[in-house]
């Protein structure tokens, strides 16, 4: 089939990127295709690998050792020659790759159009503002592999002023169904806003930080829930931020975007009263994780609040689960995963400063798929959240 011509971008004075990217009829079908088959195995097949787990692991391990696994690296032990877990294991690991490969293509055809376009509007106004650093240092456990088996990680630059690899991500993205118009990844910033506002109605921060930000996805729900605050979202990937500046500029989010490393942030002492994370802790080292909640202390205002959404802590679940959530680590390029888990959260955050009354661990609903009406039930303590990854999201922070 012959390749697609490129599609002009938007009338506006800022160019949708997103428009430059433009797949074959076959390039589509592959995304789709990969997305699909990654989706099925993380919602559906991995949760019947409990089912042979049950039926073949549990009995030969329970026959071989006298007792049943008790943690998940022993269920890994009991299931790893399991045929069904490693037909599962073989299906997502080429999944998770065939998602960039089958996009690549497009993004490197539109990649000089791109970064074109953005160096052309960069004296146009815009909402917001952009801070790089050409002089920052990635550390070695960003470098050292390709985050999630995807080529360049999220942070490589493939030419000067360059976005596309912010593109290559975007692509997969818009190809599933778990993205929405507002770039809020499977509404977890609404899902924490919802909750942060019902459960301190009076809270009403003046500047929200965003750390780990890719390119704002989430700040345009904290944008829509405090519409009075200023937004701030930090990332150390230059192409995600220059993508996410021009993007929410377009959309008339204002979001000031800098490129930093999370463990040494140059934010005056309190200067933000909301700071939020997302999908970010479990991909650093655990020193590193440490430092970033040290940071976050130091810059909350009295009274403001750190809400990481995070994988929840292997204190709070089965070695089923466990076994489960630390497949990613073993196979999917972040060997930071298990080790994040085996963290005591509360105890990050007190050694952090936060007073041990004022720190919290919880499940919070997903606003996308919990029914409106059994909101109050979930605060009442009447109904619980669903479990995190099939409905809820795992948070955890404190209020200094």
């Amino acid at each position: 089939m012959p390749e697609a011509p490129f599609l002009p971008s938007d009338t506006s004075d800022l160019p949708d990127l997103d428009s430059f990217v433009v797949q074959t009829h076959n390039e589509r079908a592959r995304t789709r295709f990969a997305t699909a088959i990654l989706n099925h195995a993380m919602m559906n097949l991995r949760y019947q690998v409990w089912d042979a787990y049950a039926a073949d692991g549990a009995p030969r391990y329970q026959q071989a050792h006298g007792r049943p696994p008790k943690t998940g690296k022993e269920v890994y032990q009991a299931i790893r020659d399991n045929l069904f877990f490693r037909t599962y294991s073989s299906i997502r690991y080429n999944a998770q790759e065939m998602g960039p490969l089958a996009a690549i293509d497009a993004v490197e055809r539109a990649a000089p159009a791109v970064n074109a376009a953005l160096a052309a509007s960069a004296t146009v106004p815009r909402c917001g503002s952009l801070r790089l650093d050409p002089e920052i240092a990635y550390p070695n456990y960003l470098t050292a592999m390709d985050a999630h088996l995807s080529p360049g990680g999220y942070w490589s630059e493939r030419a000067p002023g360059d976005a596309s690899q912010a593109l290559l991500f975007q692509v997969r993205r818009l190809a599933g169904p778990i993205g929405n118009a507002a770039r809020d990844f499977a509404s977890v910033g609404a899902s924490v806003a919802t909750y942060l506002k019902h459960r301190y109605p009076d809270f009403k921060p003046r500047r929200i930080l965003d750390i780990a930000t890719q390119e704002g996805k989430q700040l345009y729900a904290y944008a829509e829930a405090f519409p009075d605050a200023e937004l701030h979202g930090l990332d150390i990937a230059a192409p995600s931020l220059r993508y996410g500046h021009n993007q929410a500029a377009r959309a008339g989010v204002p979001i000031h975007f800098n490129q930093q490393n999370a463990e040494r942030m140059d934010y005056p002492d309190g200067h933000f009263d909301l700071i939020v994370s997302s999908f970010f802790l479990h991909e650093i080292s655990v020193p590193a994780t440490r430092r970033v909640i040290s940071e976050c202390y130091r810059m909350l205002a009295p009274g403001g609040i750190m809400a990481h959404m995070e994988l929840p802590p292997a204190k709070s679940c089965s070695a089923l689960q466990n076994f489960t959530f630390d497949w990613d680590s073993r196979f999917n390029n972040e060997p930071h995963y298990a080790h994040f888990r085996s963290q005591d959260y509360a105890a990050l955050c007190t050694e952090a400063g936060f007073a041990p009354a004022a720190v919290f661990e919880t499940t919070v609903p997903n606003v996308g798929s919990f029914p409106a009406a059994d909101y109050e039930k979930f605060l009442r303590g009447e109904k619980q959240a669903p479990f995190h990854g099939r409905g809820g999201w795992f948070i955890f922070g404190g209020r200094k």
